[in-house]
């Protein structure tokens, strides 16, 4: 999946509403969400994709493309996931609200979370949703579990084969993304290399 907000540093200064809580979380949600990479350059053509030359040649492109199409390969996970529990929609339900709880209460969340005017801490929120999480797999079973495991192992299958033979030429990342994954060398670091007398990478 992307680079989401980290609740604990940045959190605002003023509390606001836990309905204010949900619906900036919600924004955070969507703003992520709009950056998802267009899908036909995702797939792009037969041409863009090849063999490595090697293992070190692999993993540094499914670096690459997992840093640009971090979002796309999320979804693609998240839709497996939600097609193997079709065939038991009340479970399809259950793992899903439970799986946006996580995203709104924790990952995208930058608000305190008040409630009855008292704010709850982090670690009261993730504890809080362990449990509903341990809870709901509890209630869904051991057959629904193994075909939700089977999802997410074929999305993430499919994720790693892409990402190794798509040919990452032409993808640009932002600057500070491609600096924050390693991909290059930020002209600070250069700087301090240079100061060193180190080459930079």
């Amino acid at each position: 999946m992307p680079s989401s907000p980290a609740a604990a540093a940045t959190y605002t200064t003023i509390p606001i509403s836990g309905v204010d809580v949900v619906s900036r979380s919600t924004q955070n949600l969507s703003s992520c969400l709009s950056r998802c990479r267009p899908w036909p350059e995702f797939f792009a053509t037969i041409s863009a994709l090849d063999f490595p030359s090697s293992i070190s040649a692999a993993s540094l492109r499914f670096r690459r493309n997992g840093a640009y199409f971090s979002l796309n390969y999320a979804m693609i996970i998240t839709a497996f996931a939600a097609i193997s529990l079709i065939g038991t929609p009340i479970v399809l339900i259950i793992v899903g609200f439970v799986f946006f709880l996580w995203l709104i209460l924790h990952f995208f969340r930058e608000d305190p979370l008040l409630i009855r005017g008292h704010q709850v801490s982090d670690w009261a929120v993730i504890l809080g949703l362990v449990v509903v999480s341990v809870a709901a797999l509890w209630a869904t079973g051991t057959g629904p579990l193994n075909s939700l495991s089977t999802g997410i192992g074929a999305g993430l299958l499919i994720s790693v084969v892409h990402g190794v033979l798509r040919n990452p030429e032409g993808l640009f990342l932002d600057e500070n993304d491609a600096v924050s994954n390693g991909l290059v060398v930020s002209h600070h670091t250069v700087q301090i290399q240079n100061t060193r007398g180190n080459p930079p990478l």
